[in-house]
């Protein structure tokens, strides 16, 4: 038994007839009959019904073929990891990020791309990160953008960049009038608005709330980070929120006043994911340089050393 025996056997389930079959599979009628009684004598039974006028398959012809058409794709998925290795920038790259950065990040980034590499199929993934990771370990996703730290032996990293995050207060909170960028001290007294529990944001948030010396407001927490935003709109409170998510194509909004922070900056640093062994391991750098080069103002890119571009260390 053959793929090719199977290709005609499917061939004539679709035409019903055996020179429109042989038509299809660019092969004589008498050679695809040939293998047709071939592949019955292997298997030990009749899969198709010969008259004048058609050809039927019979019970176990049907089995077969329902069989042999699960072996075809699986086949062709075959050539395609092939194809794919010869040319992954013409394959299918399944990319997962999470929430809070995905919907703010991927609009600067897809457009590149789609240009430098226009026949690479990216399958966009969001999930929370340990939920990415996960999918990343099991190979059920190519690359994951998440933020650091992440300790795995098992997956090599490219750093990205450094995203900072700026406070976000009512329009007509006391906070508001604050000109210039401002200290985490004017955190003091105030009950921050966080994402639930399993987002990574309110990890990272929690930290620089540690720093200030502020806690979490008791009795809400957002699935969203377009939810923290109306929140703060309506006046409940004040919140942290990432760069990316502040910036165009991200509509203003007049009831939210934005507060950007002294240096040191808290931020949070994002990194490009993927397991040692990836058949794309050649190619994937150089995605990551496309996600790397963001607009200037965005964020701080990083090189490998971990360095931002100019040098230093953020």
């Amino acid at each position: 038994m053959n793929l090719r025996d199977l290709d005609y056997l499917v061939a004539l389930a679709e035409h019903h007839h055996f020179g429109r079959a042989a038509v299809a599979c660019h092969v004589s009628q008498p050679t695809l009959s040939t293998q047709v009684k071939k592949l019955e004598g292997e298997l030990g039974v009749q899969l198709v019904e010969r008259n004048a006028r058609q050809a039927m398959l019979t019970e176990a012809g049907e089995l077969v073929v329902e069989r042999a058409r699960a072996i075809q794709r699986e086949a062709d998925s075959i050539r395609e990891i092939a194809r794919r290795v010869e040319q992954p920038e013409a394959g299918r790259l399944r990319v997962g990020l999470f929430p809070t950065l995905g919907p703010y990040l991927l609009p600067h980034v897809v457009p590149k791309v789609h240009a430098r590499f226009p026949h690479l199929e990216l399958l966009l993934v969001e999930e929370k990160t340990e939920a990415v990771l996960e999918q990343l370990r099991q190979g059920r996703l190519d690359v994951a953008v998440v933020a650091m730290p992440v300790d795995d032996d098992g997956l090599h990293h490219e750093l990205l960049f450094d995203e900072e995050f700026v406070l976000a207060v009512p329009a007509d909170d006391p906070l508001a009038s604050i000109e210039g960028p401002a200290s985490l001290s004017v955190l003091a007294g105030q009950r921050v608005l966080l994402l639930d529990d399993g987002h990574c944001l309110r990890a990272q948030a929690l930290s620089v709330c540690q720093l200030a010396g502020v806690s979490e407001r008791d009795g809400f927490r957002a699935t969203s980070l377009e939810t923290l935003r109306q929140m703060v709109a309506a006046g409940v409170g004040v919140t942290l929120l990432p760069n990316l998510a502040v910036q165009p194509p991200v509509p203003v909004s007049a009831d939210v006043r934005l507060i950007r922070f002294v240096d040191p900056v808290p931020s949070r640093r994002i990194a490009m994911f993927w397991r040692h062994s990836s058949i794309y391991a050649d190619f994937l750098p150089q995605l990551a340089e496309l996600f790397r080069d963001l607009p200037p103002g965005l964020v701080h890119a990083l090189t490998t050393d971990g360095c931002s571009g100019d040098g230093t260390v953020p």
